[in-house]
């Protein structure tokens, strides 16, 4: 069984990190000052961004979001320009996780149905100008 090296952090660390949040420390001197990864850093600022020091406190456990929530945020970040923490906000997502995912499939659906839209346009009609099958019973020899 492998072991969970992931890093807890205690509530007195926490807070301290709110502080520097809240003074507009960004996530390379919050790293820094805190000898933590960047990339806690980053999130923890997100999350206080888009839900408040109790997102960053490790309140609340995991969420599920439903289907249309998680849509309506990714279609906010994706067409109507918002940022990822701005979207995450206004819809009250706590997880950058759940938005990239629903971003990444807004995008490759966007494109599935351009491509779609393209190739119906681009098809040839049914003369069979491709030269498949022209439906002929007949064979020449």
């Amino acid at each position: 069984m492998r072991e969970d090296r992931r890093r807890r952090y205690d509530d007195g660390f926490r807070r301290e990190a709110l502080e520097l949040i809240k003074s507009g420390a960004g996530k390379d001197t919050l790293a820094r000052r805190l000898a933590i990864p960047v990339y806690t850093a980053r999130n923890w600022i997100r999350l206080y961004r888009s839900n408040g020091e109790e997102a960053v406190m490790g309140g609340g456990g995991s969420r599920r979001y439903d289907w249309e929530t998680k849509v309506a945020a990714a279609r906010d970040h994706v067409e109507n320009g918002l940022t990822k923490t701005e979207a995450m906000a206004r819809h009250g997502i706590a997880s950058i996780a759940y938005l990239k995912a629903k971003v990444a499939y807004l995008e490759k659906l966007r494109a599935l149905r351009a491509s779609k839209s393209r190739g119906a346009s681009e098809a040839p009609s049914s003369d069979c100008s491709q030269g498949g099958d022209t439906g002929s019973t007949t064979s020449s020899r």
